[in-house]
């Protein structure tokens, strides 16, 4: 049952995030199809600046209207809720619901009447005819910040459940519809079918999550009790959240604004290197954060801060294990794994030279993004939104300052360059910010395990880069299958070693993993069960 697995202790963590990071590589799979897709049919060109620029407001809306609620306030709150009164909970649900949907719907309306200026804004590199095509997109796609905002509040019901499984399905089902989109609707609706598809995706991430949130016991009502004093603490908790949120996606805009003056296919390339590092970032940072945020919360709501920092280190333990050689790889074989995963149609090997030195500039702050959710979720956890908007805030304005500059040096690289000093910056000020508010939290423990794994990291990155050479006159590095397994046999020998240095330093994380996935609760069969006849908490 969900009790023995996602209990406050550290492996039931370790195996909720197992589940969601299992999950979570399979939709970033579905990502690299995605994208792989996209450069097969567009490569990095106009087509994909117009596509990745369009994404921008309506996710501006999504982000802002609809994840500072869940995020920061509605879990919490819905999690004492449902410990005392659940038909309060279950009413607080369907009035977060309708001022959720109302009021994307009105948003959206306005910002569809004012595309064309918001997109001229940013995007003042575009032409006349790549702008027009921005805005035609970005038009079709502010129906799905509605759709996402109501299936986000299912999401945050399940999450509060501990249904961790049904709820680390919705990304792939949201790819699946974007891949539908560019393999089936662009033949018959042209560049369109890509909005198309992002539709179709919002609409299948819903639709997975229905039949357990009514199995959980939730029933629609019509009501919108804003008075309500629960709905009006979410909405207190969502305003420093909201504009944490607000700080990252004007950064995003900006990075966008930037990009467009950089030449044709700037804006494609910044985002294909994005979701490629990205990968290590959702599987790893996002799955543990999400998996112990619950957690977190329930230690607090029980006055056991001390438990609750102690379980934040150790999954800082655990993310920084897996995120370090992840980091590393992505730096040795940046160029195996650009061209694997996208090198394929109107795809050429300027655009894989581009992504690759892109990618090299993201993976020096992996590290630190895949920290970020984590610590930000302790704050919450201690009901504390406004310290990581301040800190938000601060790193927003050090990434646009330090984009402004590194782009005349580095061009589009530049870009992502200052993008890693300002998740740095990021995780350091959180990181202190976080210690002042509780005290001490492990330093010394933990610099000692990171003398541990970063020697075990060093070592994979030597053995990896001598060899890529070896290995390429093994197979024909003219071909695919070659350039693949010259990073794939590069990259299992150095995670091997790896692994075996950590295990011979002692580092107890790799006893915790591997116990983790000995566990008969892990498997499919107990999880499904669980969401079907969920716990008492």
């Amino acid at each position: 049952m969900m009790k023995r697995l996602f209990t406050n202790t550290q492996s039931s963590i370790t195996g909720a995030a197992i589940i969601l990071g299992a999950a979570s590589f399979l939709s970033r799979i579905m990502g690299i199809i995605r994208d792989r897709i996209f450069a097969h049919q567009f490569g990095a060109g106009d087509v994909l600046d117009a596509y990745y620029a369009a994404f921008r407001v309506p996710d501006l809306v999504y982000n802002l209207l609809v994840v500072g609620a869940l995020s920061a306030g509605f879990i919490p709150i819905f999690l004492e809720l449902k410990q005392k009164n659940k038909a309060e909970a279950w009413h607080v649900t369907n009035s977060v619901l309708h001022i959720i949907a109302i009021g994307s719907m009105f948003v959206c309306a306005v910002l569809f009447l004012f595309a064309p200026s918001i997109i001229h804004a940013i995007v003042p590199g575009f032409d006349a005819e790549k702008q027009a095509l921005t805005v035609m997109l970005s038009r079709i796609m502010f129906i799905s910040p509605i759709i996402l905002g109501i299936s986000s509040l299912v999401s945050g019901v399940l999450q509060s459940y501990k249904s961790f499984l049904i709820y680390s399905i919705t990304p792939i089902m949201y790819n699946l519809g974007i891949i539908i989109g560019a393999v089936l609707f662009v033949p018959i609706y042209g560049v369109e079918g890509l909005a198309y598809g992002v539709l179709l995706g919002a609409i299948l991430h819903l639709c997975i999550q229905l039949p357990t949130l009514f199995r959980l016991g939730f029933r629609y009502r019509p009501v919108m009790d804003v008075t309500n004093i629960s709905v009006r603490r979410i909405g207190k908790m969502m305003i420093p959240r909201t504009m944490s949120l607000a700080t990252a996606q004007i950064n995003l805009i900006v990075m966008t604004v930037l990009a467009s003056t950089l030449g044709v296919g700037s804006i494609a390339i910044f985002n294909f290197a994005n979701n490629l590092q990205y990968f290590a970032v959702g599987i790893i940072g996002i799955s543990f954060a999400v998996a112990a945020f619950p957690a977190l919360s329930e230690l607090i709501a029980k006055g056991k801060q001390s438990d609750m920092i102690e379980q934040l280190i150790r999954t800082t333990r655990q993310i920084l294990f897996f995120i370090l050689p992840m980091s590393i790889l992505f730096l040795v074989l940046r160029a195996q794994i650009v061209r694997t995963v996208l090198g394929s149609g109107a795809f050429d090997w300027d655009d894989t030279i581009a992504t690759a030195d892109t990618l090299a500039f993201f993976s020096f702050s992996l590290f630190a993004q895949a920290l970020i959710p984590l610590l930000a979720r302790g704050f919450y956890a201690l009901k504390d939104t406004w310290t990581p908007f301040l800190i938000g805030l601060s790193s927003a304005l050090v990434n646009i300052l330090a984009a402004l500059y590194l782009k005349d040096i580095y061009g589009i690289q530049g870009l992502a360059f200052a993008f890693s000093i300002a998740a740095i910056f990021q995780i350091v000020l959180m990181w202190f910010s976080l210690r002042h508010k509780v005290g001490p939290m492990g330093e010394k423990s933990l610099l000692r395990f990171l003398g541990k794994i970063s020697f075990a990291t060093l070592c994979m990155a030597i053995i990896a880069q001598y060899l890529k050479e070896p290995l390429s006159y093994l197979v024909d590095m003219t071909r695919l299958w070659g350039i693949f397994l010259q990073g794939l046999g590069a990259g299992t020998v150095g995670i091997f070693m790896y692994i075996l240095l950590c295990w011979l330093l002692g580092v107890e994380e790799v006893d915790i993993i591997k116990k983790s996935f000995k566990k008969r609760s892990l498997k499919l069969a107990t999880v499904e069960a669980s969401i079907n006849e969920p716990d008492e908490v």
